[in-house]
């Protein structure tokens, strides 16, 4: 076989030595094919993992729209009168009149739990 642009023939075999690698070389490149494995799987695995948890917070968020709201009722103490109501975020706020001295009670939207109870006071 010729080369076309300088005449020349074109060896068969390019490098006869280099074609054959020894034993070390032949470790050394199975040591390589098994790190790269275990790379690769473990990036597969990762991947996996952060689906799984992004798809596992979708499906089962808290405060999900789906949920039915819980019923319950309220004591206020005696004398109490409700003044006003305001929602903001994931929290009810009821403002009341106790015996004329004002209170804010709140409330978690989505479970109707008590989240905290503000009182005023004059001072003396």
């Amino acid at each position: 076989m010729t080369n076309p642009s300088s005449g020349a023939k074109a060896p068969l075999d390019p490098a006869p030595d280099a074609a054959v690698p020894d034993p070390a070389q032949l470790r050394f490149i199975a040591r390589m094919r098994l790190m790269m494995v275990i790379s690769g799987a473990t990036t597969v695995l990762a991947v996996v993992a952060i689906i799984g948890v992004i798809g596992y917070r979708l499906l089962h968020r808290e405060g999900s729209a789906a949920k039915p709201p819980t019923d319950m009722t309220a004591l206020l103490p005696k004398g109490a009168k409700i003044v006003g109501t305001s929602v903001s975020g994931d929290r009810i706020a009821v403002i009341l009149d106790v015996n004329g001295s004002p209170e804010v009670r709140t409330y978690d939207l989505q479970t109707l739990r008590p989240a905290g109870t503000l009182k005023f006071a004059t001072q003396p």
